[in-house]
């Protein structure tokens, strides 16, 4: 990525508005400059380059979900043009400046999370590939995820009404550390963000931060989408469930 866009990144993410309701997040429109999503757009991969995400990431329900991990070697699987390109956006993300900017931006309340305490953080960066009948229950995420970024991709703006919606219980008391998937019936949809190009939904991982997708219904659907996910490591990662390696682990005390 070049340093224009980059600096077009940053300043769309630094002075975008963080809403407190229902959980800490904003929305931003033309995250990128036009000629770089153009770029973008061009460089999307051959959908037969995706794996399935249980093969990914070994799990199961999520048989509409197709992802390309943005490490070496996924992205050895790309032509030339594309493989340059991706690493490109992975090397701007992933260089340590652009998460100090996430944490700092939502950093009283991640400070709220993790006290005085030393903290090491990690990355993760899938580019994703949803097909008809994909759906995803309300949740509130992983116990260590901390900041979650989902770039939209669409072509044009036909896929709108396709976004991540969020949701409160209808037990307004009711919260999740993390983890389990819920029928809708227990929820309320509050918002649904507009799944239109060149945008970026982010929010902050809390035990009310109940988001999922509506079931798409959209014959022969390809909704494109990168995740950008910001982890902290456990004390002592379970057996069942080893973090991943980390080549630019962050380490930060508040």
């Amino acid at each position: 990525m070049s340093s224009s866009a980059e600096l077009h990144l940053a300043y769309r993410i630094a002075n975008a508005q963080v809403l407190p309701f229902p959980y800490p997040h904003f929305f931003v429109r033309d995250i990128f400059p036009a000629d770089y999503y153009a770029r973008l757009q061009a460089m999307l991969p051959d959908p037969a380059s995706l794996v399935p995400l249980a093969e990914a990431r070994n799990v199961r329900g999520y048989d509409e979900r197709f992802v390309l991990d943005l490490g070496a070697e996924s992205l050895a699987r790309l032509d030339a043009p594309r493989r340059e390109f991706w690493e490109g956006l992975r090397e701007t993300l992933s260089g340590g400046a652009f998460a100090r900017l996430l944490l700092q931006k939502f950093g009283p309340l991640v400070k709220e999370r993790f006290g005085a305490q030393p903290v090491s953080f990690y990355e993760e960066m899938l580019l994703v590939q949803d097909t008809t009948r994909y759906s995803l229950g309300p949740h509130t995420d992983s116990p260590r995820k901390v900041i979650t970024l989902l770039f939209y991709l669409p072509h044009d703006e036909s896929q709108e009404h396709l976004g991540t919606s969020m949701y409160v219980p209808r037990d307004r008391a009711f919260r999740c550390p993390g983890g389990p998937h819920y029928p809708r019936e227990g929820f309320e949809s509050v918002w649904t963000m507009p799944f239109l190009p060149n945008t970026l939904f982010a929010f902050l991982k809390t035990p009310a931060s109940f988001h999922g997708v509506e079931t798409v219904l959209d014959p022969d659907c390809r909704r494109w989408l990168l995740l950008y996910d910001i982890y902290h490591h456990a004390l002592q990662a379970p057996p069942s469930a080893p973090e991943p390696a980390a080549a630019n682990d962050l380490k930060f005390s508040f």
